[in-house]
């Protein structure tokens, strides 16, 4: 640890110094235009979104100029702070993902959380299912070693009993951009201690009608008929009689996935988390916002449901060979009435005044409803399980309400003090219930059978109530100086009713209460024009997941269990970040602990809680070496331990927790701009990871490194652009970590990733 802590010391100091006198010979020939813009609402758009995920306030490629001269770039603006700030005013590492980035993206894949994967540093590598929570559901994507808050225009996806969809809950077509702050935060409650994911929906780009129609099929070469897929998504958006409005709906069919081999994946990929083929998609949104009078009033409403439809499921004849000597293997002839979904509908009214005695009112009231329904699992070795096969889903309801108040302090300063002030609330209902199989049916078919035979509480019914007030002060002391501050208290009721478990033990039910008090101080110092350094400190406070750890919990469960006591992350980082005229980039490293740390044992059995500490370090650089190229990369190192027996003896995190080093890289061509065509090739590359732990313990199995490499070409065809995309462009035979990992320690979730995959697609507006 302590030689870890010296590394990453030096590394700073190095990079420190040397940008510093690099800046000094660079700067006078290139400036930046350092901005924090006046308070505006917070869906609006910046004046420039970089196409790219760079970290600082570059251009879009597409407006380069042709060679150096003295410019001044737009900056990319924040919203995920709960107040529009400059990137470059942040005290934390932030990568923001442009319109084009996830336009070009999702022709890859429709799943966020791979995408992601692929481009935003301190995040795990997507696993290539539906599932992206690292705790309750055991997905094993974490932002900086723990938990992201994400939410969709201020709105929280996470359940109290979370189902581990967070970034499934909307269709890319509807997203516009998205920020990836990490860190712990206080400025959020809802359990934000690895950062936040903020998703902001479309809004209309100008005031006369556009439609926009967004046409894709895909294939797996391998077995192009039982892969193809397609997708049709048609908006309409623009301004009539001063309301402006942005409508659209998609439709989506998933075929069959195919490994390198050509051989099926199996639906239910990692094992009762549902997979992503065979899926059947919508997504419908309606946005419409009125400005009056300094003042604005926006409703959105959004519903998503992905539905699994499939005659395959995983053959357990893989589970009596060795492990990793047999992936797991598609069998046709399933037989199951409920299969897998999920359904998320939001509905968000958001009122934003600009001037009440001097101070910006921001308010926002939602309703959000979700299911998510799992693919059936084989307990019959599990005791908590009540040895049965168990089909669960959980169902939850939420209305909540906050409150941002954006007021000036009038000093005598370069720049006013503004105090952003407030409060939230959150009420939320859920449970989840579990359909019990018929074991003769299900070994008798050899795992293809599942009649339903009782229907049983897993999860009692949950009701959370969440209150936060806090206060977050902002003060630009000189011109090159910024201090931020504030506080956050969070209260969390909790009331559940009495159940008795599947394995028979009876828990009472009641009443929890936690509260706590969490601070966050941070500064940034422009060193020149082009660089800028900063350090934070920042608390996060949540609760475990409940419902996991009351599902397993033994006859004599207290509800005065370790189990439940609430978590608190103390995170410290320091950054640099520095951008000239043709080249862009960014270092961080951080330290984050905790006293009560959570990590999941299994799928069926209670949490950890314990001491931990995770570190690491992030980095990004992009290049622009004339007007028609660009390159760049990413960087994401951490590592992790936890003292178990309370002996200061730490050992480190399990795999899940923890995702070996990752490096992404890519190369930009506008090869004939003349005709828009411009190609993207990009990489992601995942290292090795042995923790050292026992390989059969959950998450202890060390990790091979794999890399995949894929194509995105765009070129104007017509009034629209026409655009191809392969995945896994070499068609590379690999496991991701996910699978490397075991969830089931069975080799029925050692699932073969995607082989290559080829997307054609048209976009055109009219």
């Amino acid at each position: 640890m302590q030689y870890a802590h010296q590394a990453l010391t030096s590394i700073l100091i190095g990079f420190l110094a040397f940008s510093s006198l690099s800046s000094m010979s660079l700067a006078d020939e290139f400036t930046t235009e350092h901005q924090i813009p006046s308070t505006t609402d917070t869906n609006t758009e910046p004046a420039t979104v970089q196409k790219t995920t760079r970290e600082t306030t570059a251009q879009s490629p597409n407006t380069r100029p042709p060679a150096p001269q003295r410019i001044k770039l737009q900056p990319i603006t924040v919203t995920a702070t709960r107040v529009e700030s400059a990137l470059s005013s942040i005290p934390g590492a932030v990568t923001v993902l442009s319109p084009e980035t996830i336009k070009e993206q999702s022709l890859l894949t429709r799943n966020p959380s791979d995408f992601l994967g692929k481009l935003a540093p301190g995040l795990a590598p997507g696993n290539q299912s539906p599932t992206n929570n690292p705790i309750g559901s055991n997905g094993g994507q974490t932002l900086r070693g723990r938990t992201a808050l994400v939410l969709i225009d201020g709105v929280p996806q996470t359940s109290i009993r979370n189902a581990g969809r967070d970034l499934r809950t909307i269709d890319p077509s509807a997203i516009d951009r998205i920020e990836v702050v990490r860190g712990a935060t206080s400025i959020y409650g809802d359990g934000a201690t690895g950062g936040i994911i903020n998703i902001i929906t479309k809004r209309p780009e100008s005031d006369t009608p556009i439609f926009t129609t967004d046409v894709m099929i895909n294939s797996a070469p391998t077995n192009p008929s039982a892969s193809f897929g397609g997708r049709f998504a048609q908006s309409l958006s623009g301004k009539k009689a001063g309301v402006d409005y942005f409508v659209s709906g998609s439709y989506e069919h998933v075929g069959g996935m195919f490994d390198a081999d050509a051989s099926r994946i199996p639906p239910d990929l990692l094992s009762a988390q549902g997979g992503l083929s065979d899926l059947q998609v919508y997504n419908i949104m309606g946005k419409f916002g009125y400005d009056f009078s300094e003042q604005r009033i926006q409703l959105t409403v959004n519903h998503f449901q992905s539905q699994q439809d499939t005659d395959y499921a995983s053959d357990p004849i893989v589970n009596t060979l060795p492990l990793k000597s047999a992936r797991a293997q598609a069998r046709k002839g399933l037989k199951l009435d409920d299969q897998p979904e999920s359904r998320n509908t939001m509905v968000n009214l958001d009122y934003t005044h600009q001037n009440i005695i001097g101070s910006r009112v921001h308010s926002l009231a939602y309703y959000r409803n979700a299911l998510t329904r799992f693919q059936p699992f084989d307990g019959q070795a599990i005791a908590s399980l009540g040895n049965n096969i168990t089909q669960s889903r959980v169902e939850s309801e939420e209305v909540g309400f906050r409150l941002e108040i954006n007021t000036p302090i009038p000093l005598p300063q370069v720049t006013a003090p503004r105090l952003l002030w407030g409060l939230d609330f959150s009420r939320e209902e859920a449970s989840q219930r579990v359909a019990i199989m018929d074991l003769t049916a299900f070994n008798n078919s050899g795992g293809l059978v599942f009649q339903k035979v009782d229907d049983r509480v897993w999860v009692p019914p949950l009701e959370q109530r969440n209150l936060g007030l806090f206060g977050q002060l902002e003060w630009s002391l000189l011109e090159n100086w910024i201090i931020q501050g504030g506080i956050r208290y969070e209260r969390i009721d909790l009331n559940l009713d009495s159940f008795t478990t599947l394995a028979g033990n009876t828990i009472a039910g009641g009443d929890l209460d936690f509260d706590a008090t969490v601070f966050n101080a941070g500064t940034v110092v422009f060193l020149t024009d082009a660089v800028n350094v900063f350090f934070n400190y920042s608390q996060g406070f949540s609760i475990p997941d409940t419902g996991l750890i009351l599902r397993s919990a033994p006859a004599n469960f207290s509800f005065a269990s370790s189990q439940l006591e609430p978590i608190e992350v103390d995170t410290y980082e320091i950054g640099i970040r520095g951008e000239w005229h043709t080249f862009q980039t960014s270092l961080s490293g951080f330290y984050s602990e905790s006293d009560m740390g959570v990590s999941s044992n299994g799928f069926a059995a209670n949490v950890i809680r314990a001491p931990e500490r995770v570190w690491g370090i992030e980095g990004t650089f992009d290049v622009q070496p004339d007007e028609t190229w660009a390159l760049g990369g990413t960087l994401t190192w951490l590592e992790g331990e936890n003292d178990v027996d309370g002996d200061d003896n730490y050992n480190a995190l399990n795999g899940f927790r923890i995702p070996p080093v990752k490096l992404t890289g890519y190369i930009e061509h506008d090869t004939v701009p003349a005709w828009k065509w411009k190609n993207r090739l990009q990489i992601l590359y995942v290292g090795n990871r042995n923790p050292g732990l026992n390989p059969t313990s959950f998450g202890g199995r060390p990790v091979e490194s794999y890399a995949v490499l894929d194509l995105i070409s765009t070129v104007q065809a017509g009034p629209g652009i026409l655009r191809f995309g392969i995945e896994n462009l070499l068609n590379q035979d690999y496991f991701n970590t996910t699978a490397q990992l075991l969830r089931t320690g069975r080799n029925d979730s050692y699932t073969a990733a995607r082989g290559m995959v080829l997307t054609l697609g048209y976009r055109v507006q009219y």
